[in-house]
């Protein structure tokens, strides 16, 4: 949009790190507007199909994804530190080596002479540098050391009770090579989904996975995504689940590193945006890993942000109107999150035959699992119509 603009990255080296993401089809559509297309092809699995299944490993209900489904951009299953390199080096190659600064982690910020101040701190703790420039964007978490500034009273994250376990495993093939699955219900569950297309141009499939199962309780464990923990903490839950079509405890059991996660958000609040600073991503709208939406909804609030500080002279005001777009879509997905948004079939399915049934017609019917299936597109931006009318010239 020909804005200047520098990235000041708290880690003190920007490395590979974490395990699978999806990218849905809108946030798929703005990287493809940045020219970004080919290098997400190279680096992520065109998802194919969604499917959910029971914990007695019964299919519950499938569908097409991407353009499989019929939208006009894929949905990509890819490993967290590939897209990470990916956007790094289109940033540098377009704005310069020095767009990026790492090893400076903020601890404070003032708006003084119609600029903001930003104040950084190295990894040992000492003073780094300041900057100064026009807009100050918090994108730095669901600790936000910009939020917590403009609400300094707000609680930790909200824990929901359930921990995830993560991690990849080199296998071969399940379903379709490129199908993602969700196994099981809302205190128990198993996903899985193919995020290398070198691994499938071998004959085989990198799958990332996670386990998922309520503990319990309302205090957050240590929140790090790159805690390591023995698979011995949950994968005796899963021992059973050996199904035709997939073996979860082979893949837990010849996996990397597992890394273990609390299942955490905030509540929405009433306002992102103040004079020349606002938040983005996590910082302002951290929400369950439900839906496949974390990412794609910060992408959607760059290009929102991008568009409108390129077309409003003012920029209190262009932030004003980044925030009147995306502020309440982003607390509606937030809140749709909390209930399961499209994985409430599995629970549905669980509550009403927690034994397993013989025909899935008399546990709940197609015209219940497509209602709730088209439901979450809608509050989740990427129904099929609405997004296909869009172009492939604006980032909005």
């Amino acid at each position: 949009m020909g804005i200047a603009c520098r990235v000041f990255e708290s880690a003190g080296e920007i490395r590979p790190l974490g395990v699978g993401l999806n990218l849905l089809p809108h946030s798929a559509r703005v990287l493809t507007v940045l020219g970004l297309a080919p290098a997400l092809a190279a680096s992520g699995i065109e998802t194919r199909e969604l499917v959910y299944y029971s914990k007695h490993g019964r299919r519950i209900w499938s569908e097409p994804r991407g353009r499989h489904a019929g939208y006009r951009w894929p949905q990509y299953s890819i490993h967290r530190g590939a897209l990470q390199l990916l956007l790094l080096r289109a940033v540098r190659e377009r704005l310069g080596d020095d767009a990026v600064l790492e090893g400076h982690r903020l601890v404070g910020f003032e708006e003084r002479d119609g600029a903001v101040v930003a104040s950084f701190a190295g990894r040992d703790g000492g003073a780094r540098a300041t900057a100064r420039g026009d807009v100050l964007v918090g994108a730095d978490g669901i600790h936000s050391t910009v939020r917590a500034a403009f609400y300094p009273d707000e609680q930790e994250p909200k824990f929901s009770g359930r921990l995830l376990w993560r991690s990849v495993t080199r296998s071969s093939p399940f379903l379709t090579g490129e199908s993602m699955i969700m196994a099981g219900h809302a205190s128990q569950k198993f996903v899985a989904y193919p995020i290398s297309p070198q691994a499938r141009d071998e004959g085989a499939s990198l799958v990332n996975w996670v386990a998922e199962l309520t503990i319990g309780g309302d205090e957050e464990p240590t929140r790090d995504w790159n805690r390591e923990v023995d698979r011995d903490r949950f994968a005796p839950a899963f021992e059973a689940w050996r199904f035709d079509w997939l073996d979860v405890p082979h893949l837990i059991a010849d996996s990397g590193p597992v890394y273990e996660f609390p299942m955490s958000d905030r509540d929405p609040i009433a306002r992102w945006s103040f004079s020349r600073t606002t938040l983005l991503g996590d910082a302002a709208h951290p929400m369950y890993p439900i839906g496949s939406n974390g990412a794609s909804q910060a992408i959607l609030d760059a290009a929102a942000l991008a568009q409108a500080l390129a077309e409003v002279d003012d920029l209190p005001a262009a932030l004003q109107r980044y925030e009147a777009e995306r502020l309440e879509p982003t607390s509606r997905i937030v809140l749709a999150n909390r209930g399961q948004g499209p994985e409430a079939v599995m629970q549905i399915v669980e509550d009403r035959a927690p034994q397993g049934f013989a025909r899935l017609g008399d546990v709940i019917s197609d015209e219940e699992l497509k209602t709730v299936a088209s439901g979450y597109k809608r509050v989740a931006g990427f129904d099929l119509e609405a997004l296909n009318a869009r172009g492939e010239t604006s980032l909005v």
